[in-house]
C-alpha cells in the first residue's frame, strides 16, 4: 500500500474518526456522494455536460469518481494539476489558465502526447503562435479554446471582434484544433443574495451571448462553451448558454459557499462534506481552549472556520497563530478536556486543501479510507 500518513493504521477500526492524529482533513463520504449524485442529476436535467474543476480537490481519486458519476473530464488550473491527472489516467483534462513560456509550453506538448483529449485555453495571439509552433516541432496537435473575459478581467479577451480574430488565428494554425470557448467569472460566485448575483452575472452572460453570436456569424461557432461555478450553477442551468459546467466546490462546500443563496428562495442542493478535525492542546485559560489548527491549517483569504462539534454549541473559532486556533466556549461547563476532537467547517475549501497531504474518508464514526491530495503544489 502507498504511504498514507499517520492515520493509515486506523482504517476500518470502529470509532477511529475520533482517534485521528490531527489536524486532519475529513471527508464525509455519505455527504460527498450525495453531492456527486445531485450535481449529475441537475446537470443532466439541463442538458449540461459536467467538467468539474479539480483545483478544488487536487485529488485524482475524486476526479475518477466524478467521471464515474458522468463527467466528461475535469478542469485543472495549472499544468502541474493537469500532469498529475493525466498520469493518473484521467481523460478529458482542460487546463483553464493560459500556459505561457517556453519551459511550460514544452512540458504541455510532451504531456499532450500521452494524454487523452487534453484541452487548453489561450487569450493572446503570441501564445497561440507559440503553442502552434511548439506542437509542430513535436509533430502533434493541441485542442484549444479561446478564453473570453466576461467581466472579471483576470484572463481572457473581452471585445467580440478581438475574440473572433483570435479564434480565426487558432482555427487557421496548422497544429491547433479550435474547439470552442471558455467564459468564467469568479467574482460573482460568492455574491450571497441570489437576486444581486443574478443581475450582475446576467449582464456578463448577455455579453457572452453577443460574443458567441459574433463567432457564429464568422463561421467559428464553438462546439464547446465551458464555464460557470458553484455560485452560478442555478443561473447557468436556467440560461442554457454553456454546453458544459466547471462547478468545483459543490463536492465539499465551505463557510463561504454555505453563506450563498445558491437557489432562489430555497436551501442549498449541496451538503457540507469537508471538515477539519483538530484537537484541544491546552485548556488552562478562562473562556477558551487552544486547538492545533492555525494559519498553517486553514486558508486565511476569507472568513474564519466554523465550529461544527455538536458538544460545543455556540462556540466560535478565532485565529491564534501559525500552529494554533482559539475555540471560544459559550458555556464554561462544556469546556473540553485536553485531547478532545473539535470539528470545523473549512472557510475556503480550495486553498485549505492545498495545505494538506491527505483526505481522511469517513462513514459515521469510522475512518474507511485515505486519499492522497496528489496534485497539491504549484509546479
Amino acid at each position: 500500500m502507498p504511504e498514507l500518513g499517520p492515520n493509515q493504521s486506523l482504517i476500518d477500526i470502529p470509532g477511529s474518526r475520533n482517534a485521528l492524529t490531527t489536524p486532519a482533513l475529513v471527508l464525509d463520504l455519505d455527504a460527498f456522494e450525495r453531492n456527486l449524485t445531485t450535481h449529475a442529476k441537475l446537470c443532466g436535467e439541463s442538458g449540461l455536460r459536467l467538467r468539474p474543476h479539480a483545483k478544488t480537490h487536487k485529488c485524482s481519486e475524486i476526479a475518477k469518481r466524478q467521471i464515474a458519476a458522468g463527467a466528461v473530464g475535469v478542469c485543472c488550473a495549472t499544468l502541474h494539476e493537469a500532469t498529475v491527472m493525466v498520469e493518473a489516467g484521467i481523460s478529458g483534462v482542460l487546463i483553464t489558465s493560459p500556459v505561457v513560456g517556453a519551459a511550460k509550453v514544452n512540458r504541455l506538448v510532451a504531456l499532450n502526447k500521452k494524454a487523452d483529449k487534453l484541452k487548453l485555453v489561450a487569450d493572446n495571439s503570441i501564445n497561440v503562435s507559440d503553442l502552434s509552433d511548439t506542437a509542430g516541432r513535436e509533430s502533434t496537435e493541441l485542442d484549444l479554446l479561446i478564453d473570453i473575459d466576461i467581466g472579471m478581467q483576470r484572463t481572457g479577451v473581452h471585445a467580440a471582434d478581438e475574440i473572433v480574430r483570435l479564434a480565426r488565428l487558432a482555427d487557421d494554425s496548422p497544429n491547433l484544433n479550435y474547439r470552442g470557448v471558455q467564459a468564467y467569472s469568479g467574482r460573482v460566485q460568492h455574491i450571497e443574495d441570489y437576486g444581486s448575483r443574478e443581475k450582475e452575472y446576467g449582464e456578463q452572460l448577455d455579453h457572452l451571448q453577443k460574443c458567441l453570436d459574433a463567432l457564429a456569424d464568422a463561421q467559428l461557432k464553438p462546439s464547446i462553451i465551458t464555464g460557470g461555478g458553484t455560485g452560478t450553477h442555478a443561473i447557468d442551468r436556467s440560461r442554457k448558454i454553456f454546453t458544459e459546467h466547471q462547478t468545483g466546490s459543490y463536492i465539499f462546500m465551505d463557510v463561504e459557499y454555505n453563506a450563498v443563496e445558491l437557489v432562489a428562495g430555497d436551501t442549498s442542493p449541496f451538503a457540507t462534506s469537508l471538515f477539519m478535525q483538530c484537537s484541544v492542546v491546552s485548556n488552562n485559560a478562562d473562556g477558551f481552549v487552544t486547538i492545533d489548527g492555525g494559519y498553517k491549517c486553514f486558508a486565511t483569504d476569507g472568513p474564519k472556520p466554523e465550529v461544527s462539534t455538536d458538544s460545543l454549541p455556540g462556540a466560535d473559532y478565532d485565529r491564534f497563530g501559525d500552529e494554533h486556533g482559539k475555540i471560544v466556549i459559550a458555556d464554561q461547563s462544556q469546556k473540553p478536556v485536553i485531547g478532545t476532537p473539535v470539528t470545523l467547517i473549512t472557510p475556503h475549501c480550495d486553498p485549505t486543501i492545498n495545505l494538506h497531504n491527505y483526505l481522511h474518508c469517513v462513514r459515521g464514526d469510522k475512518l474507511v479510507d485515505i486519499w492522497a491530495i496528489d496534485a497539491r503544489g504549484v509546479l
